[in-house]
């Protein structure tokens, strides 16, 4: 915000410079006119007028928010740039460590405490509006249990391949799920917020991200998507991920990893479904990240098994369409009894084959960190950044991995060494 400020002041400093030289030499014509035809009249009014202009302009300049267009059709806004020279700083799922999950206030705050991505889950609502959504039924985080009007909606489906019965977003409008309002998942987290955000749509998480002062990338999840293309049917036959990747590019959203159309609007798409992403990848080259469940766990859509698609075969197969992908972390580093055991070999090879990982999820409670780490999170971020070598990490406390990259990084910057710059800029116009 700062910045921004300072950069919008330094603008209107010299267009008021510049106006300023140039309304001393029509001054001095305008004299010089005088001189040669005494009869000629004078506005006594302009100089005056012009100087209270350039001084609201100034104002503006210094206090206002910018104007500039909607998201998405700004192009010429001056924006900090996304940093690339360290592991992602990933908000999973906005900083819920802090506000309940997935609303725009936890997006709005992970922002703030200097998240490179802000992640989400993308579902559906019965009527075909994609939401930013985690669980496929609303029971557990929010506050639907007390409408009574929704009494009789509970139904019970087969979720990859297990009956779970509760409240599903499939059957509900969008107009009913703006309705209601989102509780924090965890009982040992802050409750302040309970009840007091709404549900958002993922046209409206995109925002959130084209609105920032600086270019913040979005990751968001195709999320069940073999549940959701059973359930809601969108015209001419399209799919789930048609949806998808149309609303990605109706915010201008395209170019292959590291691009200059992906700097200028970053995105990563995920999804546990690598079928989705083969899929998508004929609709759009934007980066693809497969994630990857624990070893217990298939994949949603192929069946297959976790020692299939973390081997070398699988990773050299699926590197086609992916440009990393996301394991749970204590897949990576196996655990017994709450102690990290040898770290597998997962990370270097996904490394061989030119694939990043971004591991999930980092939580600062004491309950998910390891005793390896003494309670202390920070200990945790520089074993997996410096230890493990991640590309990215996702977690709920952007805040603390934010802190952490900031204090050991050898190229920070201050804002002070910014102002001089700026003051360096200036000086020129001040003679």
């Amino acid at each position: 915000m700062w910045l921004r400020k300072v950069l919008t002041s330094y603008w209107f400093i010299c267009i008021y410079v510049h106006s300023a030289k140039e309304q001393q030499r029509v001054d001095l014509t305008s004299r010089a006119i005088s001189m040669a035809n005494p009869t000629s009249k004078q506005n006594p009014t302009t100089n005056s007028c012009f100087s209270l202009v350039i001084f609201l302009l100034f104002v503006i300049g210094c206090t206002a928010r910018p104007i500039y267009p909607l998201p998405s059709q700004d192009d010429y806004r001056i924006r900090q740039p996304l940093q690339t020279f360290r592991p992602y700083n990933i908000a999973h799922r906005g900083a819920n460590g802090v506000i309940p999950e997935e609303t725009r206030p936890a997006y709005l705050k992970a922002i703030e405490d200097g998240a490179d991505f802000i992640e989400t889950d993308i579902l559906s609502s019965k009527d075909g509006v994609l939401i930013c959504f985690h669980d496929v039924t609303l029971d557990n985080t929010t506050d639907i249990a007390k409408y009574k009007k929704f009494e009789n909606r509970k139904r019970t489906y087969e979720v990859e391949g297990v009956n779970r019965t509760g409240f599903f977003t499939v059957d509900f409008t969008i107009e009913e799920l703006k309705s209601l309002r989102v509780n924090q998942r965890y009982s040992f987290r802050d409750k302040q917020y309970n009840g007091k955000f709404g549900i958002i749509t993922f046209e409206e998480f995109i925002s959130i991200a084209l609105d920032a002062d600086r270019v913040v990338g979005i990751y968001p999840e195709i999320k069940n998507p073999v549940f959701i293309n059973q359930h809601v049917k969108w015209p001419n036959g399209k799919r789930f991920e048609d949806i998808f990747v149309k609303t990605l590019q109706k915010y201008g959203y395209k170019g292959s990893y590291l691009s200059k159309d992906w700097l200028k609007q970053p995105v990563f798409i995920q999804s546990f479904a690598p079928t989705s992403l083969v899929y998508i990848s004929n609709q759009t080259d934007l980066p693809k990240v497969f994630l990857i469940d624990d070893v217990t766990v298939s994949t949603q859509d192929t069946n297959q098994s976790y020692w299939e698609i973390t081997s070398d075969k699988y990773l050299n197969y699926i590197k086609n369409y992916v440009v990393g992908i996301g394991p749970w972390k204590d897949t990576i580093v196996p655990v017994a009894k709450n102690y990290l055991e040898e770290p597998s070999d997962l990370v270097a090879r996904a490394h061989a084959h030119n694939l990043q990982v971004h591991p999930y999820t980092y939580r600062n409670e004491n309950q998910f960190l390891h005793f390896n780490f003494s309670q202390d999170p920070y200990k945790e971020y520089d074993y997996w950044i410096n230890k493990i070598g991640v590309d990215g990490l996702f977690t709920d406390f952007t805040g603390s991995l934010h802190n952490f990259q900031e204090w050991t990084s050898s190229d920070t910057k201050t804002e002070s060494n910014i102002l001089h710059k700026i003051a360096l800029l200036v000086s020129p116009y001040n003679n």
